[in-house]
């Protein structure tokens, strides 16, 4: 078991602890596409939703990801689109959880790096399931392998980890 201890913008002195290895026992339900890595390469949230926590991750998913700490810039997505909502609308609705500040992405990452809340790891796997919906409009209304149809559920897909690529 390992001590995470958390300084960065949104949190001061948050403390968590890995218990799973990096990467493993996921709940059996929980079968993302990519990992957080792949996802910050790929291009997600703008590139501004990690600039402040280089040192709680690996180094090593920093080194190519599209990141730009003075704003968001949609260029940096994969899709070259907007596909966020301002983290205020997600505080609003009840979405964002006390020791995630900043949301899904934030729980994933700390999820694959071995972190495990059980109620949250529950609800955001359910989150996670949800989004679903919008794999099925892809197929329902897209050519396959046409990545120019429904360019911001794609991106909006690939910030919870699905690869729509594949589809």
């Amino acid at each position: 078991m390992r001590k995470v201890v958390v300084n960065d913008l949104m949190q001061k002195n948050y403390t968590y602890f890995l218990i799973e290895p990096v990467g493993k026992n996921f709940a059996s339900e929980f079968k993302p596409d990519l990992t957080p890595k792949e996802m910050l390469r790929m291009g997600v949230f703008g590139g501004k939703y990690m600039t402040d926590c280089l040192t709680e991750f690996p180094s090593d998913w920093f080194e190519y990801a599209k990141l730009n700490h003075e704003f968001h810039d949609a260029q940096l997505n994969y899709f070259k689109v907007n596909a966020s909502q301002p983290l205020k609308i997600w505080q609003n609705k009840g979405w964002i959880y006390r020791d995630d500040p900043r949301g899904w992405f934030q729980w994933y990452c700390r999820y694959y790096m071995g972190r495990r809340i059980p109620s949250e790891d529950l609800r955001q796997v359910k989150r996670w399931k949800n989004m679903r919906r919008h794999i099925a409009q892809i197929n329902k209304n897209c050519r396959p392998e046409d990545l120019l149809c429904r360019p911001v559920q794609r991106q909006a897909l690939l910030h919870w980890a699905y690869d729509s690529r594949k589809f």
